[in-house]
């Protein structure tokens, strides 16, 4: 298993659950685990902390997704356990940043691209993700560029 401090903060969760019996906290934890542990196999390194931190914020995207799926559904049940499970998996992210922080990070890519309208999108993305990953979702990210650049600086 990765030598992160995070995957350490996941290790001693797993065994916080087991000693509590609690099958379904526990269940979610391994499932974190197993998805650290398959991009190590499939790296073949140990991963840092920022990359635990990339496997997890994909896992809750999936998450998420199957949230969104069930909106709309009488699917109760689903959708109470993808929120139980994403309130876990948040456990172990950071803070996402709010719109007006964000705004600022977008506006500093826009600056550092050069970006006059939106077909330059995606100069933007370029400099806007990695000055905000982990803080920040993609598409909330995608939708502030948009919002910036079609209504101007």
């Amino acid at each position: 298993m990765a030598t992160s401090e995070l995957a350490a903060r996941l290790q001693a969760a797993v065994i916080s659950a087991m000693k509590a019996r609690d099958k379904g906290r526990l269940g979610v934890l391994r499932m974190m685990q197993s998805e650290i542990k398959r991009v190590e196999i499939d790296t073949r390194r140990e991963l840092a902390d920022a990359d635990v931190q990339k496997v997890l914020t994909a896992y809750a995207k999936k998450v998420k997704d199957t949230l969104a799926s069930t909106v709309g559904t009488d699917r109760a049940d689903l959708r109470a356990a993808a929120e139980a499970e994403l309130a876990i998996v948040g456990e172990f992210l950071p803070a996402e940043i709010g719109d007006a922080e964000l705004e600022v990070f977008v506006r500093q890519a826009i600056a550092e691209s050069g970006a006059q309208s939106p077909a330059d999108m995606g100069k933007v993305m370029k400099v806007a993700v990695p000055l905000v990953a982990g803080k920040a979702d993609g598409s909330r990210v995608s939708a502030m560029v948009k919002a910036l650049l079609a209504g101007g600086k």
